[in-house]
């Protein structure tokens, strides 16, 4: 597992032992980066990496230009790693992770006023957090009004065309991971 682009380009990322994180393949994430640069810019944009595991999606969002990540992952052993790439990378002062329960930490961000044009969120497939999170997110108002948000999940198990104004425009199956691409309806 190594970052794609940008000025990390060719880092290798440090993965936790075992089954406790599943980190989204190089050609799964080479096809979320295409798919999310042909309708946002990374450049200066501020990124969620929601159950970030390793931080591959947001460490390669802040190789490719965006301006801040705030990471959220609360299992210490993956903290770990999390804390170990984001240190060996150029982009650590445009990092913030936070280790708490994920609905606790959103509501912090709210009262922070943090606002993201780039939500990723990538839970263990059967940890019931998908509808949740999303209403959450959306409830809080932590989206920019042309924010994406998009969750990686088993294909066994598709997610709602929408949750709230969040309204899912693409769906892409690699092997068994699905990328669920949403964005909030226009009124």
């Amino acid at each position: 597992m190594r970052v794609i682009a940008g000025v990390c380009r060719g880092m290798k990322l440090m993965a936790p032992a075992g089954n406790s994180t599943r980190p989204t393949s190089d050609r799964v994430k080479e096809a979320l980066f295409n798919i999310i640069s042909s309708r946002l810019s990374l450049v200066d944009a501020r990124v969620l990496d929601i159950c970030a595991g390793t931080g591959s999606l947001g460490i390669e969002a802040l190789s490719r230009g965006a301006a801040s990540c705030s990471f959220i992952e609360n299992e210490r052993k993956v903290l770990a790693c999390l804390e170990k790439n984001i240190s060996d990378s150029r982009i650590k002062n445009r990092s913030e992770i936070i280790s708490m329960d994920v609905i606790k930490a959103l509501s912090l961000f709210a009262r922070r006023g943090k606002k993201y044009d780039m939500v990723f969120f990538d839970p263990p497939y059967d940890s019931g957090l998908y509808v949740s999170v999303s209403e959450t997110v959306v409830s809080l108002g932590l989206l920019d009004s042309n924010a994406l948000f998009v969750a990686e999940c088993s294909i066994r198990n598709p997610l709602p065309e929408s949750t709230g104004p969040l309204i899912r425009f693409d769906r892409r199956v690699y092997g068994d991971t699905a990328l669920e691409f949403y964005a909030l309806e226009e009124t």
